[in-house]
């Protein structure tokens, strides 16, 4: 799961913001943006997709991060990714938060704006965690407000996550697809499908993964997250997956995601590395990897309009 900076930032300064160039992401791979590979990144020549970085990780006023960012930025499509919005917390979202998540929207003009489907707030402590939602009416009432009024503050539509889940809630009376359907309709967010999200919860729960997929509304689908994951043993000597993202995209996610874009199409896509960093060529290689099945999608698609 997401790793972020949780040192206390002071709020962002009020500043013009720089101009960038607007870039589609439109069929294309991407990688999570890590400041060590920035040599290596403005040494490479050719197409690269874009980057994604964590929004808390920028929430500082200046220095080095941003300097960074605005180097890519200038050469490439970004998406931003918020990991402490708590859209599914109880409680209200955090106005300084929010503000600052703004800020970060308004100074580098992401191509895509996305955040998770979990809570992971109490009181005033944030929890480097991303925790599972009860999918009952009063849940979905309260996520589809918070939606609401983070779409409101930023200006713009955001894609929304369906998480990895390691426990469910006996009180839940939908399932996790109509959950997510249900905010899409009510809300006009998009939806960011992580395919790494999918297999590991569907492992971990005992429930297909091609079911779930079927039943889950990929017209609204904006992006597409691939990831590594951990495997381990639960109390009970049973097989737990953990979304870790501390290594390459496992073969069984892969085939989901082949599945995925031949009923879809070429939705961008971004490779997920956040912790146990590998060199820039490994991880430039598995966003090649989805390149290759998004760009074999987009030529067959082409190949069949141009016959029709």
């Amino acid at each position: 799961m997401a790793k972020v900076d949780m040192t206390p930032h002071s709020p962002m300064r009020t500043e013009a913001a720089p101009r960038f160039p607007t870039m589609s992401l439109a069929g294309q791979a991407g990688t999570s943006f890590k400041p060590e590979h920035l040599a290596a990144i403005c040494a490479e020549t050719g197409r690269q997709g874009f980057f994604e970085v964590h929004a808390e990780n920028y929430m500082g006023a200046g220095g080095p991060p941003h300097r960074a960012l605005e180097r890519v930025r200038r050469d490439h499509p970004i998406s931003l990714h918020g990991v402490c919005m708590s859209l599914g917390g109880s409680q209200p979202l955090d106005r300084k938060h929010l503000s600052r998540f703004k800020g970060l929207v308004d100074r580098y003009q992401p191509a895509l704006v996305s955040e998770h489907l979990a809570w992971s707030t109490h009181r005033n402590t944030y929890l480097n965690d991303l925790l599972p939602l009860p999918y009952t009416a009063a849940t979905l009432s309260h996520v589809c407000d918070h939606v609401d009024q983070m779409q409101t503050a930023i200006g713009r539509p955001i894609l929304l996550e369906n998480p990895s889940t390691y426990v469910l809630y006996v009180d839940s009376s939908m399932s996790e697809t109509d959950f997510i359907r249900q905010i899409s309709r009510r809300t006009g967010c998009g939806l960011l499908l992580d395919v790494n999200n999918v297999f590991v919860s569907a492992t971990n729960q005992g429930f297909s993964a091609l079911d779930y997929l079927r039943d889950f509304p990929l017209s609204s689908v904006g992006e597409i997250h691939l990831a590594g994951h951990a495997e381990q043993q639960d109390d009970e000597g049973e097989r737990l997956l953990i979304d870790s993202h501390d290594g390459p995209v496992a073969d069984a996610v892969w085939r989901l995601y082949d599945i995925v874009i031949a009923r879809c199409g070429p939705i961008p896509t971004l490779i997920e590395w956040d912790s146990k960093i590998p060199d820039w060529p490994v991880l430039r290689a598995e966003a090649l990897a989805a390149q290759a099945i998004l760009d074999r999608q987009t030529n067959g698609r082409e190949q069949f309009h141009a016959r029709s």
